[in-house]
């Protein structure tokens, strides 16, 4: 629930009151004029921002594609990219830029809006959650309808405290930028270190040899499956239920608790989990990797994860992390053309049967010494990164309902 403050010069007002939706380009230029091209591919979830841009004639991007101008804020409208907050400010090198239909175009109306205030206000959880529920379309083409986006409430201060609110927010939101720095400068670090041990020296690598994944492991599994797990058998205590969000950063982290019964734990026994598991998303964000720590309590996993109890005289739980999150040629083989890339339809039969070089257990050892201090501040860091984004979440619901 919105809180007006006692000001007269606050306002409640439709989203449409405050700016123009998917406006018409105006003076259109010359076929031969530069424009900058953004691709859905060029906003980045995280940071909420267009990371990069292309040069174009206009000529080539006068059909088919959604105008705008520099500093309009475009919100992804089609499933998955609006879910997963692609939602940036176009900060251009021109006036005027081209992108992917798949845009709506937000922008603020001159005196009445900010159009920072804006882009913080429609990044915010709720109107990514309210937004899904309105989609329209069939599966895999549901988007977000414009009169959604219109209908919004938007609390509306007057504009210099729009500012000021919005340069409260870009303040909270460079912190976190500065824990995701430092997290990718560890991540190349550990990288480096994998490569010079494991890859660049080739007559080593190639005398190792290759085995399934499957073939090193006592154990796989995944599940349960359809009616063997609903969500309403969830209970506030008990059995701890591990998915997604528990590898989401490619280190086990806890996120959403979920628990089941003893009873039901009984039923479901076979899924699970055990200290130094390997446990890999294959639904939703797949190919996220994390090791399960020691202290885990008594836990099974959902169907989003499989998970692997690995034989540890031929192979550390540290090292196959390590393959399935960095090994080009096992990459290849999950289906991601690169470190980092989406895996689509990744599942339990392409991980059990990925081929990885086997080097000797006392050099595997030797990479997880090597990486020790790293994981330590990766997971020190990540608890940063996470008190920021709770700091950033506490600001941003003040700030929209008028107490910053």
């Amino acid at each position: 629930m919105l809180k007006v403050l006692p000001s007269t010069d606050t306002r409640v007002v439709k989203l449409s009151d405050a700016a123009e939706l998917n406006p018409r380009l105006g003076e259109k230029p010359t076929l031969d004029a530069k424009v900058s091209f953004v691709p859905m591919a060029a906003v980045s979830s995280e940071t909420g921002a267009v990371v990069s841009e292309e040069i174009r004639p206009y000529g080539e991007v006068a059909k088919g594609y959604t105008a705008f101008e520099n500093g309009d804020v475009l919100v992804a409208k089609i499933t998955p990219c609006f879910e997963n907050n692609k939602i940036a400010q176009a900060n251009l090198s021109l006036p005027i830029g081209f992108g992917s239909t798949e845009f709506h175009v937000v922008r603020a109306r001159q005196g009445e809006a900010d159009p920072r205030y804006l882009h913080h206000f429609l990044r915010q959880d709720h109107v990514r959650s309210d937004g899904e529920r309105k989609m329209t379309g069939s599966a895999g083409q549901r988007r977000v309808p414009e009169h959604f986006l219109a209908d919004l409430d938007i609390l509306l201060p007057p504009l210099p405290e729009q500012k000021r609110i919005a340069a409260i927010l870009d303040q909270a939101d460079a912190l976190r930028a500065k824990r995701r720095e430092a997290l990718a400068k560890l991540d190349e670090m550990a990288q480096a270190i994998f490569v010079e041990m494991f890859v660049s020296n080739a007559s080593k690598s190639e005398a190792w040899p290759r085995r399934g994944v499957g073939s090193v492991a006592l154990a796989m599994r995944t599940g349960p499956f359809g009616s063997q797990l609903l969500h309403s058998e969830f209970v506030d205590e008990g059995v701890a239920v591990l998915g997604i969000d528990n590898a989401v950063s490619n280190q086990f982290a806890w996120g959403e608790r979920r628990f089941i019964t003893e009873r039901k734990y009984r039923e479901l026994s076979r899924y699970r989990v055990f200290p130094n598991d390997v446990i890999v998303t294959i639904m939703g964000t797949c190919g996220r990797v994390a090791i399960v720590p020691e202290d885990i309590p008594l836990a099974i996993t959902t169907k989003h994860l499989c998970s692997i109890t690995l034989d540890k005289e031929q192979c550390l739980p540290e090292f196959l992390h390590a393959c399935l999150l960095r090994h080009p040629e096992v990459l290849r083989q999950l289906g991601a053309a690169a470190k980092g890339a989406v895996m689509p339809g990744l599942n339990m039969g392409i991980i059990k049967s990925a081929l990885i070089p086997l080097p000797p257990v006392p050099l595997q050892a030797e990479f997880v010494n090597r990486t020790k201090s790293l994981t330590g501040m990766v997971a020190q860091n990540n608890d940063a990164l996470d008190m920021s984004d709770e700091l950033f979440s506490s600001l941003q619901h003040r700030a929209f309902s008028g107490e910053l």
